[in-house]
Order: structure tokens, then C-alpha cells, then sequence
């Protein structure tokens, strides 16, 4: 059996008085996993299952409304973004801004010295899948050509901004 939590009664104060001002979903089930197991003695897998989350969801609900208490009422989730990311979007913005000079004005750009490029500001090498996701995140897009090229020349990707 799982042991019954122990918890503050300041804490379970302040559930109780934020339960009727809840504004959202997520604060009025964060103040009741605060308050499910103070007052009815229940487990977190118990709580969860009455709040509709799994154990770890109804933990993590319990510990936002106590950091939201620590840090002035705000309840924030920490999970989300970009958190490998390379560069920042405004890095990324400000990298691809000259190069979508060039691109309207000599036309469509060529993928391949754009890449060198951002290998050569990362000072690593970059993956041909994290570089063609940098450019639809920016809203550059591939220009389908025909299913055949021509024997006149190689066949090149194009890309155009969207």
C-alpha cells in the first residue's frame, strides 16, 4: 500500500481558497490534488484516478500548485519547447535574413552554400533533415518540379519563401 502524504496545512489553506477562483481546467485540478489527499486521505494513484490523470500527472499537478504558491500564484508547465535547439528563432531569423535578400533578388536560392553557411556559424556539422526543418519553420518552402529532369543539366533544388 502506498503511504499517505503528508501535507502542509498552509497549503491545504490556500487550495481550499483557490478552489472557487480557479480560472482554468488545470489550476481548479491542481488546487484539488492538493486537496483530494489532505482532507480524504487518498493515495496519488487514487487521486489520480479521481481526477481523470495517471500518479505521476497528479504529482506533477501537486508540486505546480506549490511552486505556483513559491512564486507569487503563477502555474506554469515546465514540459514543452525547444529545448535542443541550435539557435534561438530570432537567431535563426536574423541568419536567413540576408539570404532571403539574395533569394528575391537573384531569384531562388541553392540549398547547399546556405547549409555551409550554417554549418560554418555553428561550427559543426548539420544534419540535411535539422536544416530543411530550420527552413519550413521560417516558412521557405520546396518548389515541386516535374517528375523528370532534363538532360540539358543537373536538377537543383529550389526553394522559395512563403
Amino acid at each position: 500500500m502506498s503511504r499517505l502524504p503528508r501535507i502542509d496545512p498552509e497549503v491545504v489553506a490556500r487550495a481550499q481558497a483557490a478552489l472557487p477562483q480557479a480560472a482554468s481546467v488545470k489550476e481548479l485540478r491542481a488546487a484539488q490534488a492538493i486537496l483530494l489527499p489532505a482532507l480524504a486521505h487518498t493515495t496519488l494513484e487514487q487521486t489520480g484516478a479521481l481526477l481523470g490523470v495517471s500518479r505521476t500527472s497528479a504529482y506533477l499537478l501537486q508540486r505546480r500548485f506549490r511552486e505556483g504558491l513559491a512564486s507569487g500564484g503563477t502555474l506554469r508547465a515546465r514540459w514543452g519547447g525547444r529545448r535542443r535547439a541550435l539557435m534561438t528563432l530570432e537567431e535563426e531569423k536574423a541568419f536567413l535574413a540576408p539570404w532571403m535578400e539574395k533569394a528575391r533578388n537573384l531569384g531562388l536560392p541553392v540549398v547547399s552554400p546556405l547549409r555551409a553557411a550554417l554549418a560554418e556559424k555553428l561550427g559543426r556539422k548539420v544534419a540535411p533533415s535539422v536544416f530543411y526543418r530550420l527552413l519550413a519553420r521560417h516558412g521557405w518552402q520546396k518548389v515541386a518540379s516535374g517528375t523528370r529532369r532534363s538532360k540539358n543539366g543537373p536538377k537543383r533544388p529550389s526553394w522559395v519563401i512563403s
